[in-house]
């Protein structure tokens, strides 16, 4: 029918309408602001009236748009429980859990500590240096570097992260020279990657566009690299020319939506990675015993700003 109402175009006026702007809602959206508003404008048409005003400092909902706002997310719980239905007709609740590479990474290798045969929980992991919408149910449960500044979102402290420079285990190429691996691509926006280029930007020779495929850079000997000391002190290739880079250290949250947190099967997973972490802190700030550069022969040349 010509009337009916998208819930594409809906989800599209959900994240503009709670982001508060086009630009904000271009990384949660995938589209350009040009093309958001060209929907955000022919779903008012539809509407009959306008549902946002318009400012250099960004959208503000109407009364419609309130009243829309509060709809939509009506039509948005149902078409959640829609989803669980589903999910739940084939036997199992999936728990979809989102997280930077090195953190999927260390969560598959304790799998035995979150998952269980015979619970009626399967697990799913949304692997992006980007933040995944846990307010369109993208995933259940994030594990981020901040606080969560939205509203519908519930989060906790589970500890911090320290980072520091890491070289392979022998001198060679790129390593004996003091060159760098750097990243490209969505990696590249990470508090790690913007910092080494910021600091030592001219001494990036090579790069890799996601963080699995500089450490192997970094292990093959191509250059020095900056990685979470959880990921890397495991890593028996990496060894640690420098002590944690302190304006890295970050905080550790687990994330969830404030109508899911409670939900049995979240609960439980959310749970279990809390107390992982928590298990786990010494290594994830850094503190936990490590191979030194003095136990593979000549020293690594460290820049004197580490």
């Amino acid at each position: 029918m010509k009337n009916e109402v998208s819930w594409d175009d809906l989800k599209l006026f959900l994240d503009v309408a709670r982001l508060g702007g086009l630009t904000p809602a271009t990384a949660t959206t995938s589209l350009s602001a040009a093309t958001l508003g060209r929907r955000v404008a022919a779903l008012e048409r539809q509407m009959g009236q306008a549902l946002f005003t318009r400012s250099q400092t960004g959208y503000r909902l109407t009364a419609a748009g309130e009243d829309l706002l509060s709809r939509a997310e009506d039509v948005e719980a149902a078409m959640h429980t829609l989803i669980r239905w589903r999910e739940g007709a084939q036997g199992e609740r999936i728990v979809r859990i989102s997280a930077g590479t090195w953190t999927t990474q260390f969560l598959a290798r304790n799998i035995d500590r979150l998952w269980r045969v015979g619970e009626g929980i399967g697990i799913e992991f949304v692997t992006s240096a980007q933040r995944v919408d846990i307010g369109r149910r993208n995933a259940d449960i994030g594990i981020r570097n901040a606080r969560p500044s939205e509203q519908w979102l519930a989060g906790r402290q589970i500890g911090k992260v320290a980072h520091a420079l890491y070289s392979g285990s022998q001198l060679i190429n790129g390593v004996a020279a003091g060159f760098f691996v750097g990243v490209v691509g969505e990696a590249a926006n990470t508090p790690s990657a913007r910092w080494l280029a910021a600091h030592h930007g001219d001494r990036i020779v090579i790069r890799g566009n996601d963080a699995l495929s500089v450490a192997e850079l970094v292990a093959a000997g191509a250059g020095l690299g900056i990685f979470p000391c959880f990921g890397a002190d495991v890593d028996p290739r990496l060894i640690r020319v420098a002590p944690p880079i302190a304006e890295l250290t970050s905080e550790q949250w687990l994330v969830t939506h404030h109508e899911e947190r409670h939900t049995r099967e979240v609960r439980i997973v959310a749970d279990r990675i809390a107390a992982l972490v928590h298990e786990n802190q010494p290594l994830f700030a850094g503190q936990m015993p490590h191979r030194r550069a003095s136990e593979r022969g000549p020293a690594t040349p460290v820049p004197k700003s580490i």
